[in-house]
């Protein structure tokens, strides 16, 4: 068959540098343990940054089969492209509240905005009283981490929460550890303790506290819901302890070129690596704009049939070289593909290599992939 008749799903995928391919399976599983250890309370799923750069179109409806009503994304736009994927009886809130000039929109596309400073707060009762509807809305309080919600002083100058909430219908108070994934730190006491006292002032609202790792650090901690993200895509919540999440991503990059070099030959931008004998060197069609962290230069890896053949020289834009000496030239040619993420390298090994988090290798793999997903029913 030459080329222009091959069916188009095969052209694409030997057109594309990598294979990225999401189990949908897994993240369901992963949902479904979760709301086991929650103990009760609902569990959402957080969808941000494209469901954490998987695709939210095909997760959303995966997690919805799993039986999540309940979704979370940063930014109203997300929103807005969720709204047209989960059923119109799920809830979806929106973590940065509505940017000035945009709480219309909100109620356009039935999103729930979390209120985080004392503006949104004003710019939400004035569009509720100026439709004559208690509309609903979430209130987020800062308890500790100085990055998002209401601060002691910005409750303290609204007043009575029965003043400022009167012309909405708040749903729930949230607020947001800072070291949840670190069990053993004092702050997550501290900020339980203060959201109590703060939850005090709004008896009758429901409450949320928990992320991903927060789910693990036991019932104090999980009140009516949480809110995973990052443990619905295999990312370990528990950095120290084993992990009890299924893998959902594995990335396979195709083979460009091999080549023999010799002692003294320098491989890559700078000439970090230079071979000290005759090496086998692998070309693959992966680079940092395809979101492989440039800080893998020479410390991370791939998988070839399991075996582990390392980063040789520094990580390019759009490819990497690696030492591929000792295995066998008939697995190595030209469109083969080695192992970036899957049985033998997880996310969270490649980030602890570079030095980061898995949410951050998670989010960055790129749009150049050919993305597939499996066991979708």
């Amino acid at each position: 068959m030459n080329a222009a008749a091959r069916p188009s799903h095969v052209a694409q995928a030997a057109r594309n540098g990598a294979v990225l391919t999401v189990d949908l399976d897994a993240i369901a599983a992963n949902y479904r343990l979760l709301v086991e250890r929650a103990g009760g309370a609902a569990v959402a799923g957080v969808m941000k940054a494209d469901a954490y750069g998987l695709g939210m179109a095909r997760v959303a409806p995966a997690l919805v089969r799993a039986g999540c009503r309940v979704f979370f994304t940063a930014h109203v736009d997300e929103g807005i492209r969720l709204r047209d994927i989960v059923p119109a009886d799920s809830a979806i809130y929106v973590l940065h509240g509505p940017p000035p000039g945009t709480a219309a929109d909100f109620v356009g596309h039935g999103l729930i905005p979390v209120l985080n400073d004392p503006g949104q707060v004003r710019e939400w009762n004035a569009l509720c009283a100026r439709l004559g509807r208690r509309l609903a809305c979430a209130v987020q309080v800062d308890s500790g981490m100085s990055r998002m919600g209401l601060s002691s002083a910005d409750l303290a100058a609204l007043g009575e929460a029965r003043d400022w909430l009167a012309a909405c219908e708040p749903v729930l108070l949230m607020s947001h550890l800072a070291c949840a994934d670190m069990p053993g730190h004092p702050l997550n006491a501290r900020q339980r303790a203060r959201f109590d006292a703060i939850r005090a002032r709004f008896p009758a609202m429901p409450a949320s506290l928990a992320n991903s790792s927060a789910v693990f650090l036991g019932p104090d901690f999980r009140y009516d819901l949480v809110r995973p993200g990052a443990a619905l895509y295999g990312i370990n919540p528990q950095p120290d302890a084993p992990n009890p999440l299924r893998q959902a991503v594995s990335l396979d990059a195709r083979i460009v070129q091999v080549r023999t070099i010799e002692a003294g030959d320098a491989v890559g931008y700078g000439a970090r690596y230079v071979a000290d004998g005759t090496r086998r060197i692998a070309t693959i069609a992966v680079g940092y704009a395809d979101g492989w962290l440039r800080a893998l230069s020479g410390r991370g890896c791939a998988y070839v049939d399991g075996v582990r053949v390392p980063i040789a020289g520094t990580v390019s834009m759009d490819s990497i070289t690696l030492d591929v000496t000792g295995i066998p030239e008939a697995r190595l040619q030209p469109g083969m593909t080695v192992e970036l993420l899957g049985p033998h390298q997880h996310v969270d090994q490649v980030a602890a290599e570079a030095g980061t988090i898995g949410y951050e290798v998670l989010t960055r793999l790129g749009a150049r992939f050919e993305r597939r997903y499996v066991h979708e029913r």
